[in-house]
């Protein structure tokens, strides 16, 4: 699979496609955009393994030469889809969306492996190893920026012997320092309820109750220094009445929250989110 994003041009597509053919490449799925505002051009091409003489490493080292001449972004990519992707997921006590994400993947539907799950508290740990995933649990002590820092610290030695394809805040009710969110630009994916910025702090769902909303949502996006500003990748909504009480609108917040993050994760571990600057291209 290959994407990248660079300035829009005539004869982009047909460079592409004829470096392809002259390898022998055939396009399994093809997708295409043009940013009129910023001018930029983005694509993902998926092609069959079989048809070309060389891996993947193969394909990104002679694709190189196109990318240069295309002004690419930096981050274009070449990946083998074969290889299965694996994720780390951070969580704190709510389990709602852990529960759906290991559902998913013990049915097969997320083809991804989930490789440890970490928590600040240890509410989770049961579910997560009766699915045979390992679970760390480190706490963060209330007050103490040093042990803060240590245990940020312990977070990121675990995640990185996993080397994962995304990290995944589940409900992790901590704020990832900046160097951490450099660190993990483009596989930190974040999930929040759509009160933001409207109702801040503590319990948001009975503010929102009493102003009496009618549409409880979801945001799952990329992690960055600027809280829950990162690149939108995924939004969904749910209704909700008079008749709710704050407890439905809690329950449907929920609900909406595991679709939005699934939904999410799925379109990133297919590589199938092109982020420009704080914009997101799902292709």
């Amino acid at each position: 699979m290959l994407t990248f994003g660079c300035p829009d041009r005539t004869g982009i597509i047909a460079r592409i496609s004829g470096f392809l053919a002259d390898h022998g490449g055939m396009i399994a799925e093809a997708a295409y955009h043009t940013d009129p505002d910023s001018g930029w051009f983005f694509t993902r091409q998926v092609v069959r393994a079989d048809s070309l003489p060389f891996d993947a490493a193969g394909l990104r080292e002679r694709f190189g030469e196109v990318a240069n001449e295309l002004s690419a972004e930096s981050s274009w990519q070449v990946r083998d889809t074969g290889e299965r992707p694996r994720a780390v997921v951070l969580v704190s006590k709510a389990g709602h969306c852990l529960y759906d994400l290991l559902g998913r993947v013990a049915s097969g539907e997320l083809d991804v492996d989930i490789a440890a799950v970490i928590g600040n508290h240890d509410s989770l740990a049961d579910i997560t190893r009766a699915h045979g995933i390992p679970f760390h649990h480190v706490p963060f002590p209330a007050g103490d920026p040093e042990g803060k820092a240590a245990a940020f610290a312990k977070v990121r030695e675990l995640v990185d012997a996993h080397d994962p394809h995304a990290i995944v805040l589940a409900r992790f009710m901590q704020v990832l320092p900046a160097d951490l969110c450099t660190e993990w630009a483009g596989r930190a994916l974040n999930i929040h309820h759509s009160f933001l910025p409207s109702f801040i702090g503590a319990k948001p769902y009975h503010q929102a109750h009493t102003r009496g909303v009618k549409l409880v949502g979801a945001t799952c996006h990329y992690v960055t220094a600027d809280l829950d500003a990162g690149p939108i990748i995924e939004q969904d909504v749910i209704r909700v009445d008079h008749g709710d009480s704050v407890q439905d609108m809690v329950r449907k917040g929920r609900d909406i929250e595991k679709v939005t993050l699934a939904r999410g994760l799925r379109w990133h571990l297919e590589g199938r989110v092109l982020v420009h600057g704080n914009r997101t291209m799902v292709l």
